[in-house]
């Protein structure tokens, strides 16, 4: 047990280093505290907290919550979980290294700057690697490690976040929203589905749950093969012959797991693309884009990849710096393996995965929770052609027709506000939006917190 005194010394230790204690503590919270993260600018006014969260006998889930600033009252702001997609890809490699979080890591891999349009500016932040096998998480099974799907990815999600909010109980009963972006288009509606019907019947849930917003999100098989197809052609990515071909190949089944025939079009449609960025049709591609051709599978080829391989270098070469991984409590296990943006064997050996979230959104829509999906419209992975058919799909009526929202007099994107959901695309940003359009991003994410329409131009 940690005495008065030295609590005090550790408070005031942490003041020093330019970051301020924001809640009361337990003791495990005492343990995950962040104090200084190598490379980090000083005097940041947010607290952190990273560590490991049990869900299973041999499973342990990764945080890495980054609270909003203090001169902001993190007190009174919501929180946010934030995932990210692949299968196997790790929030803390892309939500909070590269688009949403505080800090972007600087190409040496060693110095971390400040991103002006964190979302912790509006909110309190929790970015969790899901499921075990990605990022820090870790499974000690072997059984575990070669088992991975949907049901039991959004199972562990919230019972970790069960877990989480008995380690931080003053976060009980705050406004609670969860967001993500690609697969996680998938993890964000089953896990809100999942909290939605534990909550059933309670007056008051510790988990206040709000509602979710999901970006270029994989969402229906069928109408994100007609729509990637149709955006492929319409911009002139692939002959009108290929085209013809996709859509006779492809049987429009599991596009996890594709028919031969259908995998046989999409190397064709991959070879007359070229060497372009997929993530992001008008942006050079880096140097090297040999890792984006990496382990074609599906139809999502380029899936387990970022948006920038360069970007995704400087991640490997800061996360796996032991000083790192100390002061984030992380691999406090000793993983036979290095940190990797995006696990392989968690996108190879991925079993389960509904045809479509189609019904979800249809329960959750009934339910009256606040829905939010965007896109960014230079995306050839999960384009927004893909999300329109989605949604249209739906049949809800609109409530605001298509619109352009502005941004210092300049169209940001188009809206349409539906009975139950609001879609938002973001001119000129790729799949994840937040790292093409950041400053769009943070119009988006302020607008979706307050459930207002976006900015018109007047």
């Amino acid at each position: 047990m940690m005495s008065y005194s030295s609590r005090f010394c550790l408070v005031l230790f942490m003041s020093i280093c330019g970051v301020i204690y924001s809640a009361s503590p337990n003791e495990d919270q005492w343990r995950d505290r962040i104090t200084q993260l190598p490379g980090q600018p000083m005097n940041v006014g947010f607290a952190q907290y990273s560590g490991y969260v049990n869900v299973n006998s041999g499973r342990a889930l990764f945080y890495w919550l980054v609270e909003a600033p203090v001169s902001r009252g993190p007190r009174s702001r919501p929180l946010v979980l934030w995932l990210n997609g692949g299968p196997g890809c790790s929030s803390i490699a892309y939500g909070a290294s590269e688009e949403i979080g505080p800090f972007h890591i600087r190409p040496d891999g060693k110095s971390l700057y400040l991103n002006p349009y964190a979302w912790n500016n509006l909110a309190n932040i929790l970015f969790l690697d899901s499921p075990a096998g990605v990022g820090f998480s870790y499974a000690n099974k072997t059984s575990d490690l070669y088992t991975f799907g949907d049901q039991r990815t959004a199972e562990d999600a919230y019972t970790f976040l069960v877990n989480w909010f008995e380690r931080f109980p003053q976060y009980k009963y705050r406004e609670f929203y969860i967001a993500g972006e690609s697969y996680a288009g998938h993890y964000v509606p089953q896990m809100a589905q999942i909290v939605h019907q534990k909550n059933k019947g309670i007056k008051n849930p510790v988990i206040n749950f709000k509602g979710f917003m999901v970006g270029n999100a994989v969402t229906d098989d069928y109408h994100d093969y007609v729509g990637t197809f149709e955006y492929w052609w319409t911009h002139g990515l692939v002959s009108d012959s290929t085209y013809k071909m996709l859509r006779t190949a492809c049987d429009f089944g599991s596009s996890l797991h594709p028919s031969v025939q259908c995998m046989q079009a999409l190397k064709v449609a991959v070879d007359e693309q070229g060497n372009i960025d997929p993530y992001s049709i008008y942006t050079q591609p880096c140097n090297n884009t040999a890792s984006l051709r990496r382990g074609l599978k599906g139809r999502y080829p380029w899936m387990s990849r970022a948006y920038d391989p360069c970007t995704e270098r400087y991640s490997d070469l800061y996360f796996n710096r032991p000083e790192v991984q100390k002061a984030l409590h992380a691999n406090v296990t000793g993983i036979p393996y290095a940190w990797k943006a995006c696990s392989d064997i968690v996108g190879n050996y991925w079993t389960d995965s509904p045809l479509s979230m189609l019904p979800i959104y249809h329960e959750l829509i009934n339910a009256s929770l606040q829905i939010w999906v965007y896109s960014g419209d230079t995306d050839a992975v999960v384009p927004v052609t893909a999300t329109r058919y989605s949604i249209d799909a739906l049949k809800l009526p609109t409530i605001t027709n298509w619109y352009p929202w502005y941004d210092n007099g300049k169209v940001g994107g188009w809206s349409q506000v539906y009975k139950g959901l609001t879609l938002v695309t973001v001119r000129g940003a790729g799949h994840e939006v937040p790292l093409h359009r950041p400053r769009q991003a943070f119009i988006l994410f302020r607008s979706f917190l307050e459930n207002k329409v976006m900015p018109s131009q007047s």
